[in-house]
């Protein structure tokens, strides 16, 4: 049996996943929370793990939930023969996943150095709402750096469509379609222009790599194929890479203004994950850039972020020159649905 605080951390994450609409992510999380795990590296190494493992940290549990699935789109026959869309028997299920930490424990070793990169397509719906927002205020085209982008699939928002409201906003030919739980008006008829767009991560995913574009695909949840099928799409669509770097360090050379352009600075469920330091010294740069705006070269902050204020995450966006913060409603953290409460 794993020490306490292990299953304590498998426990929690259980709870998570069950609560955003994954019962199978429940169950696994359960099994591997109480189960006896096989004499094997993997168990040694999460048994003895450094650190905080749990999910506001350094996510193991999420990290074998990932490598467990990276061997079931691999096409392993013995997790795949268990694992949705076939009907869950918790024995038969960890029976295989009790054979995968023992034959493939030098794969799954490797998966779980990194921490979990949960590229969630859906948050996009943020993106465009706040898009059109932006377009129907400033008639000018848009600039946009992205903090904490992963993979880069939220890069393109604008080449994704949303319904929401009753209404279709987005290309004429989108790359895929998002339809969240809406509540609130619809957006704006009008819709943003993006002239140049960029993105970093500590550790980006380049979703042209077959091993890059497993991974994406990997922290998705089994028994959830449409965020699966968003995801694929959104991959083959990606042109843009993102840079590898520190978030703030990245922006700074990106703030000073370009006459006639909006800039936009977003994150969505990324900037709590900075230090600290790195936060007050984003937001100092930011505010610093802000305060040199004009109405030809507005600034716009906008986060999707957890705030322990309600449920989901809240959406804040903050423009320059008017030195003004707006709440503009909250979101479900995978996009399931959205609260949009514009002015």
């Amino acid at each position: 049996m794993m020490p306490a605080h292990v299953r304590a951390a498998f426990e929690a994450q259980g709870k998570a996943c069950t609560s955003l609409d994954s019962p199978f992510m429940g169950t696994l999380m359960d099994l591997c929370a109480n189960r006896d795990w096989p004499d094997s590296a993997v168990t040694d190494r999460v048994r003895h793990w450094k650190g905080d493992l749990g999910h506001r940290a350094q996510s193991v549990p999420l990290r074998l939930a990932g490598a467990l699935h990276a061997l079931v789109l691999n096409g392993h026959p013995g997790l795949g023969a268990v694992y949705p869309p076939h009907p869950v028997d918790h024995g038969l299920l960890w029976a295989a996943i009790s054979a995968a930490l023992i034959e493939h424990a030098g794969f799954i070793d490797a998966f779980i150095d990194n921490p979990p990169q949960t590229n969630e397509v859906r948050r996009s719906a943020a993106l465009i709402a706040v898009g059109h927002f932006l377009a129907e205020h400033y008639d000018l085209p848009i600039r946009t750096s992205e903090l904490g982008a992963s993979g880069g699939l939220n890069l393109h928002w604008d080449s994704y469509a949303l319904q929401a409201a009753g209404q279709l906003r987005g290309p004429d030919n989108p790359v895929l379609t998002l339809a969240p739980d809406w509540s609130g008006p619809a957006l704006p008829v009008v819709s943003p222009r993006v002239l140049s767009r960029g993105g970093v991560d500590i550790n980006p995913l380049d979703p042209s790599q077959e091993g890059d574009a497993l991974r994406l695909q990997a922290y998705l949840w089994p028994d959830q194929p449409e965020r699966l099928a968003l995801t694929r799409a959104a991959i083959g669509a990606a042109v843009t890479r993102v840079d590898k770097g520190d978030a703030i360090t990245w922006l700074t050379p990106r703030l000073p203004h370009q006459s006639g352009t909006l800039h936009l600075i977003y994150s969505t469920i990324a900037w709590q994950y900075f230090s600290r330091e790195k936060q007050e010294e984003g937001a100092a740069a930011i505010a610093a850039a802000g305060a040199c705006a004009t109405d030809d070269t507005p600034l716009a902050w906008f986060g999707m972020e957890q705030d322990d204020a309600g449920r989901g995450a809240a959406l804040t966006l903050r423009l320059w020159p008017d030195a003004i913060t707006l709440d503009l409603g909250r979101a479900d953290f995978h996009g399931r649905w959205f609260d949009w409460r514009p002015l």
